[in-house]
């Protein structure tokens, strides 16, 4: 057995708790990944900030479920999107600071997933904006 194999196995072999603990134990660390991001994520504050006005205003103006699901989901997404690109960049910085090709292309990649994510927000929107004041 290598020495890393050696290392990874206590952690392997580390009981694990079950059930409704499990559950809130996720749930603990979901909080303190939400209040990770907002504390040292600006990106993710400003995007909080307009799901905040966007959120309300998806549930006044979709007609019915189907339509506020539509209007809502891209907002969700942007946050989710954000939420890895931090935890993306987050691990890389752990490592290094320092400017590395692979680093780089890792972070680029990260911030075109929440451009993306932006951009169905503004389509989505824009489409059923356009479809409700034709």
């Amino acid at each position: 057995m290598s020495g890393s194999e050696s290392e990874l196995e206590p952690e392997i072999n580390k009981p694990h708790p079950k059930g409704l603990i499990r559950i809130l134990d996720a749930f603990i660390f979901s909080m303190k990944g939400y209040k990770a991001a907002y504390r040292y994520e600006e990106s993710f504050r400003i995007e909080v900030g307009f799901g905040i006005i966007l959120f309300p205003l998806g549930f006044w103006l979709g007609d019915n479920a189907i339509e506020r699901a539509i209007l809502v989901m891209p907002l969700i997404l942007v946050l989710v999107a954000e939420l890895l690109n931090s935890g993306i960049e987050t691990t890389i910085d752990r490592f290094s600071v320092e400017h590395h090709p692979l680093s780089g292309r890792a972070k680029d990649i990260g911030s075109a997933a929440c451009f993306t994510a932006q951009m169905s927000v503004l389509l989505i929107w824009g489409m059923m904006l356009y479809d409700k004041f034709s």
